[in-house]
């Protein structure tokens, strides 16, 4: 058993730091992948600073020479080294409150955000189609069921699993969502298509109220790498190569602006804390939309119009 030492502030190491922040997170409550997620990236910082380096010897001189040190490393892109410099700053400014080291300012490098891609309008068609009930797999079934789903509500995908049998309302025509990223409940109305497709899935699903709606051939609550791996087969078995649930999630957002549908419900459907962040997650969906306005060319229009009056 190791000897129980005094350690001064002051002599903090980086790690013991990094220990008393991750405590520090979990009583303010945060989601378990936001405290992983400190963890992992704070195993990467380690690896530039060294993990025995004091607190107090952290200044302004590491940092730039931290943020040197990744863009120097060809393995890492303009969106790594923005997460791991935000988290490094992140981790700086806790011990600057907790005077561990004197307040001074922290510049990060900004990455340029790539555009969000979406599902086109033919690979919709393609992965919509409904399979032959009496030939596929229940497996397949209820990943289509769920891509309906997805399209119909635009929910993440750690939230989907977690919806039960008791959280349709399909009556009302609304489905609870109780388990979301910033822990706030929503209500998300279900059309009527949706509504249909739920109604047939319960049928073969069966269960009871307390049972997740979402399931594993035993009926189990689904696990997310299970998820991901039943979406990326189905999708490969109709021929198309893009996957990921979240890009269902970018998919309803984009479709939503296109069909003149309102910002501020948006953001409540998409559960975002403030229209700032939806309207930051719609700028990533601009160069995409940028091929629709394209097409939808009022001026064009006119333009021919005022070519025929004048022949």
């Amino acid at each position: 058993m190791a000897k129980i030492k005094m350690t001064i502030a002051n002599d903090l190491t980086f790690t013991e730091g990094c220990e008393e922040y991750f405590l520090d997170c979990k009583a303010r409550n945060l989601r378990k992948d936001t405290v992983r997620h400190y963890k992992d990236s704070s195993k990467q910082i380690m690896k530039y600073i060294g993990e025995d380096i004091l607190i107090k010897d952290i200044d302004k001189e590491v940092i730039d020479n931290f943020i040197i040190q990744m863009q120097e490393n060809p393995k890492l892109n303009d969106m790594s080294l923005y997460t791991y410099a935000r988290d490094f700053k992140t981790l700086m400014y806790f011990f600057m409150r907790k005077e561990y080291i004197p307040t001074f300012k922290i510049k990060i490098p900004k990455a340029d955000k790539q555009p969000v891609e979406t599902y086109s309008d033919r690979e919709l068609q393609v992965l919509l189609k409904k399979p032959n009930l009496r030939q596929c797999t229940f497996t397949e079934y209820k990943v289509w069921v769920m891509t309906n789903f997805l399209l119909s509500t635009g929910v993440r995908q750690r939230s989907l699993i977690n919806i039960k049998i008791k959280d349709l309302d399909i009556g009302n025509s609304v489905v609870y969502i109780n388990v979301t990223k910033n822990r706030k409940p929503l209500i998300i109305p279900l059309n009527k298509d949706i509504k249909r497709i739920l109604q047939e899935y319960l049928k073969y699903r069966k269960g009871e109220a307390e049972d997740y709606l979402f399931c594993n051939v035993f009926g189990k609550q689904l696990v997310r790498s299970t998820v991901y791996h039943s979406f990326y087969e189905y999708n490969k078995s109709r021929g198309i190569e893009k996957t990921g649930m979240h890009r269902y999630r970018h998919t309803f957002a984009k479709k939503w602006v296109l069909a003149g549908g309102n910002v501020v419900t948006l953001q409540k459907i998409l559960g975002h804390s403030s229209l700032d962040t939806t309207q930051n997650y719609l700028n990533l969906l601009v160069s995409d939309i940028q091929k629709e306005i394209e097409e939808f060319n009022i001026l064009q229009e006119f333009k021919r119009e005022s070519i025929k009056m004048n022949c």
